[in-house]
């Protein structure tokens, strides 16, 4: 396995579709709880904790070799709200698509074919990974790390925000990443022995009835 093949993941030009989603902030921005770096900052802090740790723990999972089927309807579970199930089986396709083109493996394949619809995002992130030859720790940084920079980029457009201050508040959520991913990682060891209920549940409720007030919007910038 080579270092490199968790960059070209991680990467935002990875054709993941995740550049037309703003994670929540979007409506934070229009309610005013993001208005700056500090408070951008604030908020990816809260969605690294929370969603971050979610999908982080998913991913390792699915990495690990856990069953995608399982690990999809905890993620079901681990998503209340309709609009973010639909969003993250939109990006599960997208990250699909590009994943058997990049890294074309059986598991890959039959995902595909077992979830027609779309599997949820972090689960298909980690059977990519899993496919590239990725640890599952490796996928838990690369989910952990989508949860915070997708945010911060869309603060960019949506505040005209300096990317300088945008890309300082993900270094200095650097520690922060490391524990999400090691807490993620730790959980995803104990799928085989104990099942999904052992994986990260920590939500976030006012990011969650915004994310479905924000499908309703007949006018938005992105999808999220």
């Amino acid at each position: 396995m080579s270092r490199a093949t968790l960059l070209i993941l991680a990467d935002g030009r990875f054709p993941a579709g995740g550049h037309a989603h703003s994670g929540g902030v979007e409506a934070a921005v229009a309610r005013e709880a993001i208005r700056d770096a500090h408070s951008l900052q604030t908020f990816c802090q809260g969605r690294l904790h929370t969603a971050g740790v979610v999908a982080a723990g998913l991913a390792a999972a699915a990495a690990a070799g856990a069953d995608p089927l399982a690990l999809d309807e905890a993620a079901d579970a681990r998503t209340p709200v309709p609009a973010l199930r639909d969003i993250a089986r939109k990006l599960g396709r997208q990250m699909m698509r590009a994943a058997r083109v990049v890294w074309p493996a059986p598991e890959l394949d039959q995902l595909a074919r077992d979830r027609p619809q779309g599997a949820h995002q972090p689960v298909v992130l980690g059977v990519a990974a899993h496919a590239a030859g990725l640890a599952p720790l490796d996928a838990a940084y690369a989910a952990a790390y989508e949860s915070i920079s997708c945010p911060a980029t869309a603060a960019v457009r949506l505040l005209g925000l300096d990317p300088f201050d945008a890309t300082a508040v993900l270094a200095r959520l650097a520690d922060d990443l490391d524990q999400v991913a090691d807490r993620a990682t730790r959980a995803a060891d104990r799928v085989a022995a104990e099942g999904t209920t052992v994986l990260p549940a920590t939500s976030a409720p006012l990011i969650d009835i915004t994310a479905q007030q924000h499908a309703q919007w007949p006018v938005r910038l992105f999808a999220s």
